[in-house]
């Protein structure tokens, strides 16, 4: 069986020294693709923002023994080979173990890390050649829970029936537009559905959005670029040694990353503009939440989980660490909302962490804790 072409397996190099990584690149650079980073930090959030990796190779220079600890504290890591450059004598066995499947001296015997990687690279096409569709499972809540959830949002619904009359009635009355707002929403194992709710907004709500954020409570200040270059580049007085092109255009990745990060994943707004006279006091009562019930009697969403994100908010959250949020179901309340609900300073990350807490460790005994906190936080003062 013949190597692939360059492009198809990706190697990750750890290094930050130019010339080590331009000899690699010489000596390699037309059986595989590499790609440099010259921190361990940054190389471990280049793996969990989801690109694809095929093998990393690095020394065990200072960091080397956090970085493979951290891949082995993730299950999705834990099968990506290591190749390690020998810089500092002998090697700790029991920090290599499981992840290190090869070991070489520094200055690298060419022919024989030329075969290693070979290996590699023919491997890779047998298993892809073998491999079997993959048809994914459909996750689902525990049936306990979603037996709760049927008895009681059933019998909830039939006990409000003239509450969900008046509202209706009041909010045809209050602004012209539809009763119920509907939209898409991503629930638990990324499933998509209408989520159901009384409507509180405008009807050009939408339109109004692209215009708002900088109102956004989750933005991050970002920090103003005074030059093209990252700050280590501006350091070394030397071009960018991390191009990136985006639209043919050429720009430093590091600067680009950056940015990134200071754009916010979630979307709230102080004294929203948006916002109808009813519709104030709908969302300061919850309220407007209360056409979920249909949702939970369906089974998209449960009395408790975490809150169903429009689908432009989830595709953010497809990382190793946010996406275990997803494996919890989509909940009308959740630890979120009885902890941080109202509080203008929560950032995006905090509630990230907050719903993957919960992901981990929900029960019913949680469950019923989260919802009995819901019932003092249901009136807030922040119109938010």
């Amino acid at each position: 069986m013949e190597p692939e072409q360059k492009g198809s397996f990706r190697a990750l190099y750890i290094e930050d020294d130019p010339q080590r990584v331009s000899l690699l690149i010489n000596d390699f650079g037309a059986l595989i693709d590499i790609i440099p980073e010259p921190d361990y930090l940054e190389a471990l959030d280049f793996l969990e923002m989801g690109n694809p990796v095929d093998l990393v190779i690095c020394s065990d220079s200072e960091g080397y023994r956090d970085f493979l600890k951290s891949l082995r504290k993730t299950a999705y890591f834990q099968s990506l080979p290591v190749i390690l450059f020998r810089e500092n004598g002998e090697l700790d066995s029991q920090i290599a173990q499981g992840q290190v499947i090869d070991m070489f001296e520094v200055p690298y015997p060419l022919e024989a890390l030329k075969i290693r990687l070979n290996y590699l690279i023919q491997k890779k096409q047998y298993q892809e050649s073998t491999r079997t569709p993959y048809k994914p499972k459909r996750i689902r809540s525990p049936f306990g829970k979603r037996v709760f959830d049927i008895a009681v949002s059933a019998t909830a619904l039939l006990m409000i029936s003239p509450l969900l009359a008046v509202v209706a009635v009041l909010i045809k009355l209050d602004s012209k537009g539809p009763i119920f707002y509907r939209s898409k929403r991503v629930g638990m194992g990324y499933r998509i559905f209408d989520m159901y709710k009384f409507r509180t907004m405008r009807t050009d709500a939408d339109k109004m959005l692209a215009n708002m954020a900088s109102l956004n409570m989750y933005n991050v200040a970002p920090t103003a670029a005074v030059s093209n270059l990252c700050e280590e580049c501006q350091a070394a007085g030397t071009e960018c040694q991390q191009i990136l092109f985006l639209d043919n255009e050429q720009i430093c990745e590091k600067l680009y990353h950056q940015k990134q990060k200071s754009k916010a994943t979630f979307s709230k707004f102080k004294e929203d503009p948006r916002v109808t006279k009813l519709g104030k006091f709908l969302r300061n009562s919850s309220i407007d939440e209360l056409p979920q019930l249909f949702n939970i009697l369906l089974g998209d969403m449960s009395f408790v989980g975490n809150r169903p994100l429009p689908p432009y908010e989830a595709e953010k959250l497809t990382a190793t660490g946010y996406a275990r949020r997803f494996a919890a179901p989509a909940g009308l309340t959740g630890l979120w909302q009885v902890t941080k609900r109202g509080k203008s300073k929560v950032s995006d990350l905090e509630r990230i962490q907050l719903d993957v807490l919960y992901a981990k460790k929900y029960s019913f005994k949680t469950d019923l804790i989260i919802m009995i906190k819901t019932v003092k936080a249901v009136f807030q003062k922040e119109n938010v």
